[in-house]
């Protein structure tokens, strides 16, 4: 893990292109999973569409279990298209890393920090903004003086700490996963010996990285939702 990023200036500005490539491919799969999920629709969904479906039920059910499907409904494709950049982005990096140069290219997006902060900051730039629009500003500023005015400060730290928890946590499940299957690797290329003791490891490392990928993809649109009830609803 003693490797760099591809680190690059442009108008006075450094970019970070193996975040910026990585982005562009998940934006990619995802788009294209939504294309071969909705090109032959048929009444009885079969392969991808039957899929696409099951996500979408799925996350209608996050939803409803938040609150009600009227108030929730306007945030079920926000849903599905989280989940599923979530899913693909935080399991890109398992089967490979690329270095080149000593340079990083290939890996999860999820697995740099200013990605996940990135997005929480996002989402929870969204849910004020859905909390001005529904109850306007008047009725919106008075909830950070709840229960008590005098508890306003504390209202707002929360929101710093909600950004922080949410963007934090994915990274932190991500990158550790990421580390260890490089530390099982730099194993298996040590020798034979250590190649054949790497492989049982490395494979039930890999099954359970992907379902950590899917766990944490749903907490961050299930905790997405609580945060969205949370501004929306009306007292």
């Amino acid at each position: 893990m003693d490797h760099g990023h591809p680190m690059r200036e442009f108008m006075g500005m450094t970019f970070n292109l193996s975040n910026i490539m990585m982005l562009l491919i998940t934006c990619i799969i995802v788009f294209l999973i939504g294309i071969m999920a909705t090109r032959n629709l048929q009444v009885k969904p079969t392969g991808m569409q039957n899929f696409f479906e099951w996500i979408m039920d799925f996350v209608k059910g996050i939803i409803k279990s938040n609150m009600d499907w009227k108030t929730g409904g306007r945030f079920h494709i926000l849903g599905i298209t989280l989940i599923l950049f979530l899913f693909v982005s935080n399991v890109l990096g398992l089967p490979l890393a690329v270095i080149v140069d000593n340079e990083l290219w290939w890996k999860s997006p999820t697995a740099d920090p200013m990605i996940t902060m990135t997005l929480a900051a996002m989402v929870i730039i969204l849910t004020h903004y859905y909390g001005i629009k529904m109850k306007g500003i008047g009725g919106y500023g008075k909830d950070f003086l709840k229960p008590l005015p005098f508890l306003f400060l504390l209202n707002i730290i929360a929101e710093f700490a909600s950004t922080l928890t949410l963007g934090l946590r994915l990274y932190g499940n991500i990158y550790a996963g990421e580390v260890l299957i490089a530390l099982i690797a730099g194993l298996g290329a040590s020798s034979i010996f250590g190649f054949i003791g790497a492989i049982v490891p490395g494979v039930a490392w890999m099954g359970f990285s992907i379902f950590v990928g899917g766990i944490q993809s749903f907490i961050f649109v299930m905790l997405t939702m609580v945060y969205m009830t949370n501004k929306v609803r009306m007292d």
